[in-house]
């Protein structure tokens, strides 16, 4: 690295065919300190988005990097609310694999908005409801701008993706909250006692299946 970065014909910033640079590479394989030596370039950019419109910032959130999350928030350039093609933020990632930790980390920069929307309406909280990660549902209902009520496209709340997985810790947190209605109605016109009712989740234990690692999607 330092023999070839010496060189001034050497583009330490140079996308391969995927738009991802030497910097990508590096997080990719959890190389820390290489990536700290490539920061140190004045001409590396941080932010740049590979040929799929996701940053580096996404890649590492979305994939549970977490020291390299912190390394790269730690660069003014990059924007911790960036999103992909696909409308999702670093935030959004971070509420559907579960990382409390880097929610807090994100919560805490001014610019991330904890209610921003995917193109499907989808909020952090939706995911996070719909994937049982009672911290994060719980950080996130503990911020006064969050609307813990706040349906998707498909008119689908937090409350009723939580009753349909049969997360109950995370059911019983939402009720808790002010301004959630129990009983309204998504896009088909199913309550939440209809979502839960459909899939037998009768209560009495967490009896709803993970879903695997993948990327946000439709939350029903």
């Amino acid at each position: 690295m330092k023999i070839l970065l010496a060189r001034e014909e050497v583009n330490p910033d140079r996308p391969d065919n995927s738009g991802q640079t030497p910097l990508w590479h590096a997080a990719r394989g959890g190389h820390e300190q290489v990536m700290k030596l490539l920061l140190g370039r004045e001409e590396v950019s941080p932010d740049k988005p590979d040929n799929d419109g996701q940053t580096l910032l996404l890649y590492a959130v979305r994939n549970k990097h977490e020291g390299v999350v912190r390394i790269l928030l730690g660069q003014e350039e990059v924007n911790p609310n960036k999103p992909d093609n696909d409308g999702i933020t670093p935030l959004v990632y971070a509420a559907f694999t579960g990382q409390e930790a880097v929610v807090k980390i994100l919560l805490g920069r001014k610019v991330v908005n904890p209610n921003e929307l995917d193109r499907g309406g989808r909020t952090p909280l939706l995911y996070a409801a719909g994937k049982g990660h009672l911290g994060v549902v719980k950080r996130l209902v503990g911020r006064e701008d969050v609307n813990p009520d706040k349906p998707d496209n498909h008119g689908t709340t937090p409350l009723s993706y939580a009753a349909w997985k049969g997360h109950m810790r995370v059911v019983k947190i939402l009720l808790a909250q002010e301004g959630v209605d129990p009983d309204k109605l998504d896009g088909n016109g199913q309550t939440p006692l209809s979502c839960a009712a459909q899939n037998g989740h009768r209560g009495g234990g967490e009896n709803a299946t993970q879903a695997g690692r993948g990327q946000p999607r439709q939350a029903r």
